[in-house]
């Protein structure tokens, strides 16, 4: 595995080629990878064309390379800033393709402006029967009802802090309301995922799923947790990396440099 501090960029790399080779690294450590396009602010039909193709490109690679490896979309890389009716159709259509290439297909949560588009997208391809996970935030207050209408349709929860703006401040509060998300899917008896750095949640979270280990995965960002991740696979929990891909890395590196500044205000660390 190519040392982060040789790279680019901690967070992210530099194009499709890299995300595949970093991937098949990744798989030969029983890590699975998710792969996300970094163009999440498009403003024009033609950059949602060239999302979309990279994205259609991603996918073919994977199922070709037979990669353990998913796609993550954002709405607001499809077009939802300017055409919220296009994003929906080539969240739909990506979907639909990757599940034809036998690839996982994620749609990550953005802004809460977005959420109510996320939920909608989502909803659609759970009624076509059509394999989809999707990012719920710990930090907003409509999740625990947005979880139950997601269960009713198949869809798979991956639970997260949050990353943007959310109705929750306190960080104790958000760690109890991501840890009573992962509980009331583990009473449902459903696969769900969680992304979390947290040193205090994982071992409250594996210790809730010990003996129903197949029905969790446990997400990870590239940049951070390279070893849990190592030691959590090779002890047999499903264990997959975000990685993100591509020139635009400028608004995700922001967000993740805002985390690790927030978990040191709080006199907290991520798990390494």
């Amino acid at each position: 595995m190519t040392d982060i501090a040789e790279r680019e960029d901690r967070w992210a790399l530099p194009d499709l080629d890299r995300a595949f080779a970093w991937c098949s690294e990744r798989n030969r450590q029983k890590i699975a990878c998710t792969l996300h396009v970094l163009d999440d602010y498009t403003r024009t039909r033609e950059e949602v064309d060239t999302v979309t193709a990279t994205y259609r490109e991603t996918i073919n690679g994977i199922s070709t390379q037979g990669l353990d490896a998913a796609i993550s979309i954002k709405l607001s890389s499809l077009g939802a800033l300017f055409d919220g009716d296009l994003a929906l159709e080539r969240t739909y259509d990506l979907c639909r393709e990757a599940n034809t290439s036998g690839v996982g297909f994620e749609i990550d949560m953005e802004g809460r402006d977005l959420v109510g588009a996320a939920i909608e997208a989502a909803a659609l391809c759970g009624r076509k029967n059509l394999p989809v996970t999707l990012a719920l935030q710990a930090y907003l207050y409509r999740t625990p009802g947005d979880l139950r209408l997601l269960l009713a349709l198949g869809v798979v929860p991956r639970f997260v802090k949050g990353a943007y703006l959310g109705d929750v401040e306190d960080f104790p509060e958000i760690q109890t309301r991501l840890l009573d998300l992962a509980r009331e899917a583990a009473r449902f008896e459903v696969s769900f995922h969680v992304g979390t750095h947290d040193p205090e949640l994982l071992p409250e979270i594996r210790s809730l799923m010990e003996n129903h280990r197949e029905r969790i995965t446990f997400g990870f960002l590239m940049g951070l947790a390279d070893r849990t991740m190592q030691e959590m696979a090779a002890d047999g929990w499903k264990v997959s990396e975000y990685v993100p891909f591509g020139k635009d890395a400028g608004p995700y590196v922001a967000r993740r440099e805002r985390y690790l500044r927030e978990l040191e205000n709080t006199g907290r660390t991520a798990v390494e």
